[in-house]
C-alpha cells in the first residue's frame, strides 16, 4: 500500500482516467493503492461544476425545456435573430417566471460525476466533472491557505473584539478576561495573545501593563485568512456576467500599495474611464481602515453622488477587502454597490489600476516605508499624477476627465485641485520639499 498521505498529480490522472473508462472506485482505489473511501472523498472534494451543453444545443437545465411554451418574451429583448422558441435557447433561464432547475439524478450516487457517462455529448445539464489539473490546483490552493493566517471571519473577529477590547482597555488581563467570560470566548489563551500580538483587536498590547515590560520576541506577523464565503455570487465570472447586463454602470478598481512589511499603506482607489485615482493612507492593511474610508466618503458625497461614482467595485482576493457586505450596503441596509474579486494572482484583470501605480513609485519607490509621509502629502502626490495628461485619454488628464464626467463640485468635495503642467513632480523630490 501508498504511504503517502498527500495524492500527486499522478494519482489523480490515473483517478481521472478509470472515471472516463467507467471503472468502479474499487478498481480505482486498487490501482493507486489506495481505500476506496479516499477514491470517493476525493471525487466528492474536487467536482469541477460546468455550465455547457452539447454539440449545436446550448446549456439549458430548465425542467421545462421539453415542453416549453415561452417564444422570445422570457427576456426583456431577445439578442437571437433566429426565431426560435426559448427551450432552444440557454441565456433566457435566469428571467422566465417558470424555471425551475433540473438535475441529474445519476449525479446522487457514485461515481458522483459525468466523466464516463455515455448521455454526456446530447445532455444539457449541469455537468459535474472531475479533472486531475483542476483537482490539483484546488489542493494546492487549500494546503497554502491551511498554513497561513488567522482562520478567523469578519464576524467573528468582531464578536471577539466587541468583548475583550473593553475589558482591556479597563487593566484586566486575558486570562481574567477568559476565566470570566468562556461562553463568549471559545479560544484559549495562547491564541488570544497570538491575535492581540499581531493587532486584530482595537485594543492593543500596550494596554497591557505587564506584557510591554517584555521583549516581544522575533517572529513574523501573522494576516488574518480570508473567509471564501465573501468570494460566493462575486467571482470574476460574476463580474463579466454582470457586466453584459449592467455595460453603463462605470467600473471601479480598488488597490493596497504597501512600503515597508508592517508599515503604514496606502489604498486606491481608480475610476478606469477617466484613469482618475484616489490614495488613503492608513496605519495598517485591514478591512477595517478600508470600511471607515468608504463610510467617510459616504458621508462626504452622499447617497446619490456616491451611487453614481462607486456603483461595480473590483478588488483583489486580499483581507482588507474580505467584508464586502460593509461596502455594498450603508448603516440603514441600503444597496449602494456591488462588489466583485478578481482571480488569485491574476493582476491583468484590473490592469488600470495597477498600471496607474506606476506613477505612484515613480514619487514614493518600492521599498520606501511610506509611515513618515503624511496625508496632505499623499494628497498633493495625488493632485500631481491626476493632473498629468495621458495620450490614452486624447491628451487630457484624469483631472479634466473626472471633470467633464461629473462636475468641479466632485473634485471639490474630494479636496482635489489640478496642478499646472509645468509645475507638476513625478519624482521623490515631491516630497522631500516639506
Amino acid at each position: 500500500m501508498n504511504k503517502n498521505k498527500h495524492m500527486t498529480l499522478d494519482i489523480r490522472c490515473q483517478i481521472e482516467k478509470g472515471l472516463n473508462n467507467r471503472s468502479s472506485f474499487k478498481a480505482i482505489a486498487a490501482q493507486i493503492g489506495k481505500d476506496c473511501t479516499t477514491v470517493s472523498k476525493e471525487i466528492k472534494n474536487h467536482i469541477l461544476f460546468e455550465k455547457k451543453g452539447a454539440p449545436y444545443r446550448p446549456f439549458n437545465d430548465c425542467i421545462h425545456r421539453r415542453h416549453c411554451s415561452h417564444y422570445e418574451d422570457a427576456c426583456k429583448e431577445c439578442k437571437r435573430r433566429q426565431k426560435k422558441k426559448c427551450s432552444s435557447c440557454g441565456e433566457c433561464t435566469a428571467a422566465c417566471p417558470d424555471y425551475q432547475k433540473e438535475s441529474c439524478l445519476l449525479l446522487l450516487k457514485p461515481p458522483y460525476v459525468c466523466n464516463g457517462c455515455p448521455k454526456k455529448n446530447e445532455c444539457t445539464l449541469e455537468k459535474h466533472r472531475y479533472d486531475a489539473i483542476y483537482a490539483q490546483k484546488e489542493y494546492e490552493a487549500i494546503r497554502s491557505e491551511s498554513r497561513s493566517g488567522f482562520n478567523l471571519s469578519e464576524e467573528e473577529l468582531k464578536q471577539l473584539d466587541s468583548v475583550i477590547s473593553p475589558l482591556l482597555k479597563n487593566g484586566q488581563s486575558i486570562h481574567h478576561i477568559l476565566l470570566n467570560n468562556q461562553d463568549q470566548i471559545p479560544y484559549c489563551e495562547k491564541t488570544i495573545y497570538q491575535y492581540a500580538d499581531n493587532c486584530l483587536f482595537s485594543a492593543r498590547n500596550s494596554d497591557m501593563p505587564r506584557k510591554v515590560r517584555f521583549r516581544p520576541r522575533k517572529s513574523k506577523s501573522i494576516p488574518l485568512k480570508v473567509d471564501k464565503s465573501c468570494r460566493t455570487g462575486r467571482t470574476y465570472e460574476d463580474f463579466l456576467a454582470f457586466r453584459d447586463e449592467h455595460p453603463d454602470l462605470p467600473v471601479v478598481e480598488l488597490d493596497s500599495v504597501e512600503g515597508k512589511k508592517g508599515g503604514a499603506v496606502l489604498l486606491t482607489i481608480h475610476f478606469v474611464l477617466q484613469r482618475f485615482q484616489l490614495a488613503f493612507r492608513r496605519e495598517a492593511n485591514d478591512s477595517k481602515s478600508v470600511i471607515a474610508i468608504f463610510e467617510q466618503l459616504y458621508k462626504t458625497l452622499g447617497k446619490e453622488l456616491y451611487m453614481k461614482l462607486f456603483p461595480v467595485l473590483l478588488a483583489d482576493n486580499g483581507t482588507e477587502f474580505s467584508n464586502p457586505k460593509a461596502l455594498e450596503f450603508d448603516a440603514e441596509g441600503n444597496r449602494r454597490s456591488y462588489v466583485f474579486y478578481c482571480h488569485p494572482s491574476s493582476p491583468g484583470q484590473k490592469g488600470s489600476c495597477e498600471v496607474n501605480h506606476e506613477f505612484i513609485r515613480r514619487i514614493i519607490p518600492k521599498g520606501i516605508d511610506i509611515t513618515p509621509y503624511s496625508a496632505d502629502q499623499i494628497q498633493r502626490m495625488m493632485n500631481h499624477i491626476n493632473s498629468y495628461s495621458r495620450g490614452e485619454l486624447g491628451n487630457k488628464s484624469p483631472y479634466e476627465m473626472m471633470e467633464f464626467y461629473f462636475g468641479k463640485n466632485v473634485l471639490e468635495l474630494l479636496d482635489f485641485e489640478a496642478v499646472p503642467a509645468n509645475d507638476i513632480v513625478l519624482k521623490p523630490t515631491l516630497l522631500k520639499n516639506d
